[in-house]
């Protein structure tokens, strides 16, 4: 392992996920889609966890193609019960069709997942500069905002720590630490 100063990461899944993933602005429908999926397959588990089985839900739900995934129905949903691969909590699979169908209502409406959640953000990543992993906040009133409207929409699983979550993992926000090996970079890109 390297000396390199990181917000978190003490494994290689973790270091990888931090040093090329996180905070890293994604403008990608589909991977947008996944993370969003992946967020809120989180709930009330570790990162880790989910970080862990993320090659297994990209095989069962079909790369996080948000056409295919609205169309799961019943024998789906009960093979996805069945894939010791995946959190098997019936309620969060349930969620990604829904959410799938609805994030297709989006791409329709706003032309593409990415505008519509970009535009949150007036389209530029928020930096944070946070000098304590400890002082990030969970929400923030960007996240209550988007929170509030998606569930409006009928999205599941979006309360406002999750979508904060989803915030800083797609790049919306940047909450590297001031001192992080990745800050400068990510925030002077582009």
């Amino acid at each position: 392992m390297d000396e390199k100063t990181r917000c978190f990461g003490d494994t290689e899944i973790y270091i990888d996920y931090h040093d090329n993933e996180w905070g890293r602005p994604v403008h990608d429908d589909n991977r947008l889609f996944e993370m969003l999926i992946l967020e809120g397959a989180q709930a009330g588990l570790s990162w880790i966890t989910v970080l862990k089985k993320r090659e297994a839900y990209r095989k069962a739900f079909d790369g996080f193609n948000p056409h295919k995934v609205a169309a799961y129905g019943d024998s789906k949903v009960e093979a996805l019960m069945a894939n010791a691969g995946i959190i098997r909590n019936r309620l969060k699979i349930n969620a990604a069709i829904i959410n799938a169908k609805l994030v297709l209502q989006i791409i329709e409406k706003y032309g593409s997942f990415d505008d519509f959640i970009w535009s949150y953000v007036n389209h530029k990543p928020i930096v944070g500069h946070w000098e304590r992993f400890e002082d990030m906040p969970l929400t923030t009133d960007v996240s209550d905002k988007i929170s509030k409207d998606m569930k409006k929409m009928g999205f599941k699983f979006v309360g406002s720590t999750i979508i904060y979550s989803f915030m800083q993992a797609v790049g919306l926000v940047n909450d590297h630490l001031k001192s992080c090996c990745v800050f400068d970079e990510i925030t002077h890109a582009g």
